[in-house]
């Protein structure tokens, strides 16, 4: 078993990263993942956020845009839309920016559903992601992500819904004579 893995993280504009490594740890939908040598198969995806990784004993990071991931045969290879060094951050112009898209995302008007509402919350994960890449990040703040919305969304029948229910006397008083709790 080989005691690296290569991690190759490719954009839209070419390999943005190629280095043999001792383990990755990266962000994807379901939660963050680590790779080591001799990890299984794997095809996951990406969500904006940071990755980690160990070369010759240092730690590195950096940030990644969705995407998707494959780990096989000990490489790990991440596509994704945009990445960034913490030496390439502009924190100043990434304060700018996300107070812009915070604002605009306050005030929307408009249907949550709409592309550009998408737009600009993946852009406003972007902009969080750069400044906790450089340890400064914002106060958390969570905006859904509407793109997997149905369009006509119906609410679930009354009779299916929790505020519509009454609960099970024997499950909720522990001193009722049949309750299935033990007497203390």
């Amino acid at each position: 078993m080989a005691d690296t893995i290569l991690l190759e993280i490719v954009t839209p504009t070419g390999v943005a990263l190629r280095k043999q490594v001792t383990d990755v740890t990266a962000p994807s939908v379901a939660g963050e993942f680590g790779v080591m040598p001799g990890h299984l198969p794997l095809l996951a995806a990406l969500r904006t956020g940071l990755v980690t990784y160990h070369e010759e004993g240092r730690e590195h990071r950096l940030a990644v845009a969705h995407g998707f991931v494959e780990v096989v045969n000990d490489k790990a290879l991440l596509l994704t839309e945009r990445f960034m060094n913490k030496d390439d951050v502009d924190v100043v112009k990434v304060r700018l920016r996300l107070k812009e898209v915070d604002d605009q995302l306050d005030h929307w008007q408009g249907d949550l559903t709409d592309p550009k509402r998408r737009q600009l919350i993946e852009e406003e994960q972007w902009l969080a992601t750069q400044l906790e890449l450089i340890g400064d990040p914002p106060l958390p703040l969570v905006r859904e992500d509407t793109r997997f919305l149905a369009q006509n969304a119906e609410a679930p029948p009354e009779n299916e819904m929790v505020e519509g229910q009454t609960p099970d006397e024997s499950l909720t008083d522990h001193r009722k004579p049949g309750s299935t709790f033990p007497e203390s």
